[in-house]
């Protein structure tokens, strides 16, 4: 993107999405499998009826889209997840973890019950070393070389994968939306990641915020595998 085109989304009314990760105290998701089930939250929106043509989310997803695509993870458990669950919105599921993502809300408009729930604290592990990655799926490289809350790296899996999206022919699109997007998040190997960045594929550059400095690459997203 040149440096024109970021003055201009700057210039636009900024929106945020707001996601929420389930984090009970007895039984926190793994690092991983959060991510991966942000990523797909994001997604499940960009594509949902509501979000297209004439459905009720469709303008302000524009609206949010057209400036910086910011999101924002926050999370809840018992009162707080109920809560933040009544909410329109969509509910995804990962194999443990459980994401709730909001239409874009303003900056300074978020909604109360959303307000009220920390930033802090989505600091997750992971308790075993993630598998193959399985035909078909998407792979969001993470740098080796940044340290990155739980939180902060759902929101950049979840720019990933729309950055991805964006990038794939009608063709491409249909068929993994079809299979449910599969995808996962590793990290990269350090002697890869330079390549990687290098590659064409869609690279997350982080505006910088929060947690890293400006322009920092977070993220590389490659193309579902096929057998």
């Amino acid at each position: 993107m040149s440096s024109n085109e970021t003055d201009l989304r700057d210039e636009k009314p900024q929106f945020v999405l707001p996601l929420v990760v389930r984090i009970e105290r007895d039984a926190p998701p793994s690092r991983t499998d959060a991510l991966e089930t942000a990523a797909r939250a994001v997604l499940e929106i960009l594509t949902d009826d509501r979000s297209l043509g004439e459905g009720e989310w469709a303008r302000v997803m524009t609206d949010w889209q057209d400036a910086r695509i910011r999101k924002v993870v926050r999370r809840a458990r018992g009162a707080e997840w109920r809560r933040a669950s009544a909410l329109p919105g969509i509910t995804v599921t990962g194999t443990e973890a459980e994401v709730r993502v909001f239409p874009p809300v303003p900056l300074d408009g978020w909604p109360k019950e959303l307000a009220k729930l920390q930033v802090s604290g989505t600091d997750l592990d992971d308790p075993a070393a993630p598998g193959p990655v399985p035909d078909g799926a998407a792979v969001l490289w993470f740098s080796p070389e940044l340290d990155m809350s739980a939180g902060k790296a759902m929101a950049q899996a979840g720019h990933g994968a729309q950055l991805l999206w964006w990038a794939m022919t009608d063709a491409d699109r249909k068929t993994w939306r079809e299979a449910g997007f599969p995808l996962v998040v590793r990290t990269a190997a350090a002697d890869a990641w330079p390549a990687l960045t290098t590659s064409g594929l869609p690279v997350v550059r982080d505006a910088g915020f929060t947690e890293i400095a400006p322009g920092s690459c977070t993220v590389v997203s490659a193309f579902p595998r096929r057998a």
